[in-house]
């Protein structure tokens, strides 16, 4: 694909986080637990009022659309590649985490982060039990991972948008 490149900045400990993230994202993605909720929540019903239709088309599409969000979660965490490898959290001495990262992202990679970055929102939505704005409250660390992720996800939708 071609078309404008965006620039990113990340700290590197940003990265690794991302890419963590990224790594279970997958992982719960290829494992395909049935009647997960944070995974039905990806594949929503086809036809609301015909259970047995929605489950039949869920049966013959989802493996297509894991596999498809799979390929777009390897190419973002690629792109989160630092001097030839994915950055781990527990690697990263003080200084390390707060260097730089810069990604390039060309059209193809602008996608596959925006279709992951908002499928890890869904998720982390399912399992925080947030079905709208009001529902985000409480000490759980996992809403600043929420809000982070809509901030990197909203960033990009506006430099998309430029």
């Amino acid at each position: 694909m071609s078309g404008p490149r965006i620039t990113l900045e990340l700290s590197l400990l940003e990265a690794a986080h991302l890419a963590d993230l990224v790594g279970q994202f997958d992982e719960l993605l290829a494992s395909g637990p049935v009647g997960d909720p944070a995974v039905d929540r990806l594949s929503p019903a086809a036809y609301r009022d015909d259970e047995a239709a929605s489950a039949e088309f869920r049966r013959l599409t989802e493996g297509d659309l894991h596999a498809r969000r799979r390929a777009d979660a390897a190419l973002m965490r690629a792109s989160l590649r630092h001097r030839g490898a994915v950055p781990l959290i527990d690697d990263l001495d003080r200084a390390e985490a707060e260097e730089s990262l810069t990604v390039v992202l060309d059209s193809a990679a602008a996608s596959a982060w925006l279709k992951t970055l908002a499928a890890l929102r869904l998720v982390l939505a399912s399992r925080l039990g947030i079905v709208d704005d009001d529902d985000h409250e409480g000490g759980d660390p996992r809403y600043g991972v929420y809000d982070w992720l809509g901030y990197r996800l909203d960033g990009l939708v506006q430099a998309l948008g430029s």
